[in-house]
């Protein structure tokens, strides 16, 4: 009897920290657990081990984590292990690199009795427009939170140009 044994080539894992839509619970989660999505799995809660400042913005009240090192709180959130095929899924989502840009962070692990830190894929608004900073800053993002600023999903799949005149700095 002839067995035949199938060998898949072992996609890279990446580590993502997620502060917004993407948590559990949140509305965006089901792309985490969707498997044509790909592989994402929950490794741990973590925070910026630097202060960003992460607000809500356009009419769809998106969360954006703001690349404006030191300022705002140490934003908290969810680190998975995902392959590449959700990180490219990820990629699209988040429209990078039009939208926002992923870039490598430090993420320290909030439940562990260490002080654990972890480099990890983050999503970042780092052309925005500087009046950004005026609006308040969270430390942890909640669809249905205190803000009173529920998420709404958007009919495009992308921003529109509407919201990134919003949100987006013009380098002309």
């Amino acid at each position: 009897m002839f067995l035949r044994q199938t060998w898949t080539i072992n996609n890279m894992v990446h580590k993502v920290f997620v502060y917004g839509t993407l948590k559990r619970n949140e509305p965006n989660h089901g792309t985490m657990t969707n498997p044509e999505n790909g592989v994402a799995t929950f490794i741990a809660e973590g925070m910026t081990k630097e202060k960003y400042p992460l607000i809500i913005a356009t009419k769809y009240n998106v969360p954006f984590l703001l690349h404006s090192p030191g300022t705002g709180y140490n934003v908290k959130g969810e680190i998975y292990e995902v392959d590449d095929k959700m990180l490219s899924n990820l990629d699209i989502l988040e429209d990078h690199p039009n939208c926002y840009i992923r870039d490598k962070n430090d993420i320290v692990l909030t439940d562990s009795t260490h002080r654990t830190v972890m480099k990890c894929w983050v999503y970042f608004l780092k052309m925005f427009k500087p009046e950004l900073l005026s609006k308040p800053f969270l430390e942890d993002y909640k669809s249905e939170g205190d803000h009173g600023m529920r998420y709404c999903e958007s009919q495009d799949e992308y921003c529109t140009d509407e919201d990134m005149n919003e949100i987006i700095e013009n380098v002309n």
